[in-house]
């Protein structure tokens, strides 16, 4: 799920000084937080052992860490969000026009936020209260809720496992909560519990039987 380039990218920065950089709004740390304050611009903003935070109402380019949390603050505004070792959490209102990936860790979406493309992870939670997703949802292992008037387009995807992620044998566990909508395949490679509000709108579903909430 995560963009090779990207882990490329961000490993390298292993072989320079721990020391903040900024190049063209960029700010990047090898050890560290980085931190984009309340209402400010910044461009990729990008730690490689350490967290990211973006205040309310900033706007970054991509959020990215290998080893940390990514926190997103209300009404922020990014084109990509991602890590590999951490959770995602995005604030109220918040706007992301492309990807949303994380590897080992939850991804949260607050009221009112929005991601233009897709949302997913191998591991972890994936909650959505009254937000959209336009690109779908995936996981391997994590749980999925799709809150109460939360809107997700391009589907969910919950994948087998594959060598080294062939781990966890506990089944996922999706929930679409009343009045939420999800619109395309709701396809399952492995066995699930696939839990649907009668109020609720879903696409065809693949590899699941629904039960009732």
């Amino acid at each position: 799920m995560r963009r090779i380039s990207t882990i490329l990218l961000l490993c390298t920065f292993a072989l320079l000084p721990a020391l903040a950089a900024a190049r063209d709004g960029d700010i990047d740390k090898v050890n560290g937080a980085v931190r984009v304050e309340a209402g400010q611009q910044a461009g990729d903003v990008s730690s490689v052992n350490g967290a990211v935070y973006v205040g309310d109402g900033a706007t970054v380019r991509e959020a990215s860490t290998v080893n940390g949390a990514v926190e997103l603050g209300d009404r922020t505004q990014a084109t990509s969000v991602d890590t590999v070792n951490g959770s995602i959490t995005l604030g109220e209102a918040s706007k992301i026009s492309g990807d949303v990936t994380a590897v080992n860790g939850s991804i949260r979406l607050a009221r009112g936020a929005e991601v233009g493309g897709k949302l997913g992870n191998v591991n972890g939670a994936i909650v959505l209260k009254a937000a959209h997703v336009a690109g779908g949802l995936a996981t391997v292992s994590g749980d999925i809720t799709v809150g109460e008037n939360s809107r997700v387009e391009g589907g969910i995807l919950v994948d087998k496992q594959h060598g080294w992620f062939n781990f966890n044998s506990r089944k996922p566990v999706v929930v679409i909560g009343p009045h939420a909508v999800v619109q395309g395949t709701l396809e399952f490679r492995r066995e699930v519990e696939l839990k649907v509000s009668d109020s609720a709108q879903i696409g065809p579903v693949k590899g699941a039987t629904v039960e009732k909430l």
